[in-house]
């Protein structure tokens, strides 16, 4: 990145015309007592760091919400709005300054040295930069699992899909970020752009604004996904044609570690079916579809099993309750 004064016109190296990595590494210093340039990601140091730690958190994670919805059963609905408004509202933001600096980190990356490099070169897609805002990114997942709470807190149902997605998009995060894996820009920033929305509109219809573009919300997590995968298989084919079949043809070898690659084909893999199975009970009528695709579409919609919950599809016109808090035919999206 260019030296030089914070304030300039736009440019390549300063897309918004404001130096923001230098006012960004002033913030992380005030909360974390130094400067974002020292910042450096070590397993078994780093907090939330190892498989263990994770794995706990995403075990407290479904011991609180199941749980909560159990004590919850008996117990009038919390009303939660001004909370609700303001988590909606920072995650808005954070989403927001996040891609704004990963934009800024990435564009002229992508730009001089072309696509390759920046997701399968370490040098393009895994600078010390990045791997700041990698690990950022990774905390937030955990804030989001407070969406979780406000449902069950406000007596709304727990869907399999919402639940699973949260969980899974945890530890997702935490396999790409000890994996190395220079492609995790692609799901992450695309991502950031669907969460600027999506809790924008979150924000907005807790404030009882109608929004009539809740249905693109949907669409865009699709986009999303489908994205993701061409990257991620891309990298992945790059990675084990050069590694234990160079006789194929392939670009060069990507950058990362294989169990990173498999956890990322598997679980956006996962996200893609469940959310088009979503997209499709909420928005289009439900004609003679094959047995297969009704099952996929009530899974993705069924309540997540507790007690006394009956395993069976959430009416329509619960849908969006279940997946995106009141917003109704709204799936939540995490990345990733």
């Amino acid at each position: 990145m260019s030296s030089g004064p914070l304030f300039a016109a736009p440019s390549l190296d300063r897309p918004f015309g404001v130096h923001l990595w230098p006012l960004f590494s002033k913030a992380f210093e005030f909360f974390a007592g130094y400067p974002a340039d020292d910042f450096r990601f070590v397993v078994g140091q780093t907090p939330m760091s190892t498989l263990k730690s994770t794995s706990i958190f995403v075990a407290i994670y479904y011991t609180v919400i199941f749980g909560g919805r159990e004590l919850m059963r008996d117990r009038a609905p919390f009303k939660l709005k001004t909370l609700f408004l303001w988590h909606n509202f920072i995650l808005t933001a954070v989403s927001a300054i996040l891609l704004a600096l990963y934009i800024e980190e990435l564009l002229p990356t992508v730009v001089r040295k072309g696509i390759f490099f920046a997701i399968c070169d370490h040098e393009g897609g895994w600078t010390q930069h990045l791997v700041v805002l990698y690990y950022l990114t990774y905390l937030t997942k955990y804030l989001e699992l407070l969406d979780t709470v406000f449902l069950f807190l406000k007596k709304k149902p727990l869907t399999f899909l919402h639940c699973y997605h949260h969980g899974a998009t945890a530890v997702l995060c935490y396999t790409q970020l000890i994996g190395n894996t220079a492609v995790s820009w692609v799901p992450i920033t695309l991502n950031l752009m669907v969460h600027v929305v999506m809790y924008w509109y979150y924000f907005q219809s807790a404030r009882g604004i109608r929004i009539w573009w809740k249905e693109w919300v949907t669409r865009l997590q699709i986009i999303q996904f489908v994205i993701d995968l061409g990257f991620v298989y891309f990298a992945s084919y790059n990675y084990f044609t050069s590694a234990y079949f160079p006789h194929l043809p392939h670009s060069g070898k990507c950058a990362g570690e294989e169990f990173a690659a498999f956890a990322g084909i598997g679980i956006i893999s996962s996200y893609l079916v469940l959310f088009i199975s979503f997209y499709l009970a909420t928005y289009k009528k439900e004609g003679k579809a094959p047995s297969t695709r009704k099952t996929l579409r009530r899974m993705s919609r069924a309540q997540a099993p507790g007690p006394g919950v009956v395993h069976a599809a959430v009416p329509a016109v619960d849908l969006g309750k279940a997946s995106g808090y009141e917003a109704k035919g709204v799936a939540t999206s995490r990345k990733n």
